[in-house]
């Protein structure tokens, strides 16, 4: 292959896709659309937020029966209940309009309900007559135990801190699984953003009937091989273009949240433990993955005549992406069991099985290995054939490719 052409193709097809409007529209968009539900999300808490606040402020006037015995009378009416006898009354006056609310408190709170009718407020104001039924029982619960500590230690469980460590060293738990996750995101987004660029690798030529002038110039490999790179380098720019902003936001929301723990020095990627090994792993295991997925999208492409009809094998293509997703319990809750064994090494759902287990920490480095020079020979077989389909069938404009024929199986060539 020549290296002077290879340089062409690679040029070409990488600035005529980064020079289009339509390219950083499309890669500022998910960035964009990541800021904007951050901030939806953040609008809606305060909302929330106030809500409850101002619900806690505003008095209930109820009426109650107390079957328990335990509802401490001063608190019921310090929140605005009125104790009643007649609890069929009581509940009529609701239905009728004329009361706002009425609480049953039950002869054994442990395993009957403690029942509650109000006027409706609409579906979330109303939930402060159950807010307030649960109040009053929990503070009169609190007043009988006397002590304050015990009594909120009755109520509410205490938070638990864990802390492990692995060969003297602390682990990010959870956090940990941030980084290598993040390149299972980024191999969905680059498979389904760039999908149709892998598929017209070689259809663009075919649709636009110029692949016999380009074949007395070129080698094929060459051009394939070209395009290829230059679309992995485009894959590049446009993860770079996702993950800084998204990764800035993260950082800024994590720090306002305390969502993330200390690293306590270990090394971090914008404030988030990073644990080099599975984050390498995940990198490589993303890189060959892409490859894997680009050499059978152009064998797709080299074999149909048209971007519509390679359009529903893209399809099925997507749709074995997305199989381990339905099985993502099983293959963490039992990374090492057969079914996350045939998962992971079967070529097409291994790239999104492998990055899972890696993120989560059930990857054997000898299975990532494996994994590996699976993708890394797949992704080679898929780019050759590619390339052979292509080579056989360029002028194959209206019809099919025949791959046996092509690979000289079954007859004359």
């Amino acid at each position: 292959m020549k290296r002077h052409n290879l340089g062409t193709v690679i040029r070409f097809e990488f600035t005529r896709t980064v020079l289009k409007p339509k390219f950083w529209l499309i890669s500022l968009s998910v960035p964009l659309l990541i800021a904007v539900v951050v901030g939806l999300v953040t609008i809606s808490s305060q909302a929330t937020a106030n809500r409850a606040d101002s619900q806690d402020r505003q008095t209930v006037s109820f009426t109650y029966t107390d079957a328990s015995g335990l509802v401490d009378a001063a608190v019921a009416a310090a929140a605005g209940g009125s104790p009643v006898t007649d609890a069929a009354a009581a509940r009529a006056a609701v239905v009728a309009g004329t009361s706002q609310c009425h609480v049953d408190y039950p002869e054994d709170p442990l395993s009957q309900p403690i029942a509650v009718q109000g006027q409706d407020l609409g579906l979330f104001d109303s939930g402060r007559y159950s807010a307030v039924a649960s109040s009053v029982f929990s503070q009169s619960v609190a007043a009988r135990i006397g002590d304050p500590k015990l009594a909120a230690l009755a109520v509410n469980e205490p938070d638990v801190e864990l802390v492990t460590y692995a060969a003297g060293t602390r682990t990010a738990g959870f956090a940990g699984v941030i980084v290598p996750g993040l390149f299972l995101v980024l191999f969905y987004m680059a498979v389904l953003m760039l999908g149709n660029q892998m598929l017209n690798v070689t259809l663009e030529e075919k649709e636009n009937r110029v692949t016999e002038m380009i074949l007395t110039t070129m080698n094929p490999t060459t051009m394939i091989v070209g395009k290829v790179i230059a679309l992995v380098l485009i894959g590049i720019v446009q993860g770079l273009v996702v993950a800084i902003p998204a990764g800035f936001a993260f950082n800024l929301l994590t720090n306002a949240i305390g969502a993330v723990p200390p690293t306590d020095g270990a090394a971090s990627l914008l404030g988030v433990p990073l644990d080099l090994g599975p984050a390498l792993i995940g990198f490589a295991l993303f890189l060959f993955s892409f490859l894997m997925f680009t050499g059978l999208l152009v064998a797709i492409g080299a074999v149909m005549p048209s971007a519509k009809e390679a359009g529903n094998a893209f399809g099925v293509v997507v749709m074995a992406m997305f199989i381990p997703l339905y099985a993502a319990s099983l293959l963490v809750s039992d990374p090492h069991g057969v079914v996350s064994q045939v998962f992971t090494f079967f070529p097409l759902t291994a790239p999104v099985s492998a990055l899972l287990r890696n993120a989560t920490g059930g990857l054997y480095w000898w299975e990532a290995a494996i994994a590996l020079v699976m993708l890394a020979g797949f992704g080679w077989l898929f780019l050759m054939l590619g390339v052979r389909l292509f080579r056989t069938g360029s002028i194959s404009y209206s019809s099919r490719v025949k791959i046996g024929r092509a690979l000289g199986w079954g007859g004359q060539q």
